[in-house]
């Protein structure tokens, strides 16, 4: 079935005229290449996404394209056998608004070596509330799990706790069995942290650390959305062979350390690369959210639901670090 449609895109260009990004239409002729062809229902809007579409950071490789590094929807075209008219996909990450179109368009074109077929388990609109954000505190727990932590290890540090991949990441770790600590420096935020299953709630601006390179371990393992100084602090907090999965840089993109908790307590340091994992775990991630690790309040998190002609001003608040959980985006209608 040939699809060709014109539809509403948030685009976004950088040449002679400058930098910008906003609403227009395009014709479906004009989408990156691909072998799938979505009608896109919903995305979300993670940081990387505040930034690509206002300037402030060098996320796109190649202009013009569609803003959005997550989306789902439901096939309208298909040239892969594995992907038929009707079926309900997904994707995150994999180029989207970098070096191909993005889900911020009513329709998207992807590759389909990324596309996921939805698992049953999750709706369209629950996998954006997940989106990037979801996945990636999933693969944090999967990286780490595969690294032997255990809840028996003790209580796992959720910095950058009130965003969105530090909400999910409460959710999910205390479903799976962990006892979460949650380290904001949003305190007016803390009785949500804990309804989503923080059993502590520890606040940012009142936290310090001794500055030794070993301290009395507090944590059996931390998913860190912050990096810099908190980063130095945590890792002579975290027990023996405990691990530190790293996924954001909040705080700044270097820290100070010492080898003393990789060499005398066995600590790992992981790194959370979500937009490149690969296939595999891609599904291994993805199967764990739609079932025994899916989070038990996504609608609590998902504090904002808006429109295409919306994102700009959401943009401007997260960027102004005033955002509050997930804001799903509503593309269109299937």
């Amino acid at each position: 079935m040939n699809i060709s449609a014109d539809f509403r895109a948030f685009r976004i260009h950088n040449d002679a005229a400058g930098y910008r990004g906003g609403l227009e239409t395009m014709h479906t002729d004009a989408l990156s290449a691909g072998e799938v062809l979505v009608k896109v229902a919903y995305s979300s809007v993670n940081y990387k996404d505040a930034l690509a579409g206002t300037g402030q950071g060098k996320i796109l490789r190649q202009y013009p394209l569609n803003g959005g590094i997550d989306a789902a929807g439901v096939v309208v075209a298909s040239t892969d056998p594995h992907f038929r008219e009707g079926d309900e996909v997904l994707c995150t990450g994999a180029g989207l608004s970098e070096t191909r179109d993005g889900g911020y368009g009513e329709y998207i074109r992807l590759a389909s070596p990324w596309t996921i077929a939805l698992p049953k388990g999750l709706s369209l609109r629950e996998s954006m509330i997940l989106g990037t954000a979801g996945f990636t505190a999933a693969l944090a727990l999967l990286r780490m799990q595969d690294n032997h932590q255990s809840p028996a290890m003790g209580p796992i540090a959720v910095t950058g706790a009130s965003g969105g991949v530090g909400m999910l990441a409460i959710d999910i770790f205390s479903h799976a069995g962990y006892d979460v600590h949650a380290i904001s420096g949003k305190a007016a935020h803390f009785d949500v942290l804990r309804s989503l299953g923080a059993t502590e709630c520890i606040d940012r601006h009142q936290l310090s650390f001794s500055g030794k390179p070993l301290d009395s371990s507090r944590f059996g393992g931390a998913l860190d959305n912050v990096g810099g100084s908190m980063l130095t602090g945590l890792l002579p907090l975290i027990v023996p062979y405990g691990n530190v999965a790293l996924c954001g840089n909040a705080g700044g993109i270097a820290f100070d350390s010492t080898v003393m908790p990789f060499i005398l307590r066995g600590a790992s340091l992981l790194g959370i690369a979500s937009a490149g994992t690969i296939r595999d775990q891609r599904n291994q991630v993805w199967q764990h959210l739609a079932s025994d690790w899916k989070p038990r309040h996504l609608d609590r998190i998902a504090t904002r639901e808006v429109a295409l002609d919306q994102l700009p001003e959401v943009f401007e608040r997260m960027l102004a670090g005033n955002s509050f959980g997930r804001t799903l985006v509503r593309v269109g209608s299937v």
